[in-house]
């Protein structure tokens, strides 16, 4: 479900859909439908599991991480500074890895530095 998750930049509507299919899931291993009328986070808590959209942030840090500690000339860090040329559609401007990732380390209060030094 989360396969290739480290390069999405995540919707809000895609987020909760996400969470959704989640709850879903974790309430049929508990064997809870909504009838029983438990919540999430007590079923989060019975099973031991975190939020996904959680996970899906941690996984777009870690691999923000591996390609800040990549050598400037390796292909991965190249493709950072691209620069594509097409015709934007009318509204509002899509959003990029880079503008979720600079969310996702406001929401945790990082800084990029923290992030690319790796703890052995």
């Amino acid at each position: 479900m989360m396969y290739g998750s480290e390069c999405w930049p995540i919707k809000k509507i895609q987020e909760r859909k996400l969470e959704t299919a989640e709850m879903r899931m974790l309430r049929w291993i508990c064997g809870h439908t909504r009838l029983d009328r438990i919540r999430n986070e007590t079923i989060r808590g019975r099973l031991g599991v975190a939020c996904i959209s959680d996970k899906v942030r941690e996984g777009r840090l870690r691999w923000f991480g591996h390609v800040r500690r990549r050598d400037v000339l390796a292909l991965v860090r190249s493709v950072d500074h691209l620069i594509v040329e097409w015709r934007r559609c009318m509204g509002r401007p899509r959003l990029t890895w880079d503008e979720q990732i600079r969310q996702d380390l406001l929401v945790l209060h990082l800084s990029e530095d923290m992030i690319s030094d790796k703890i052995s």
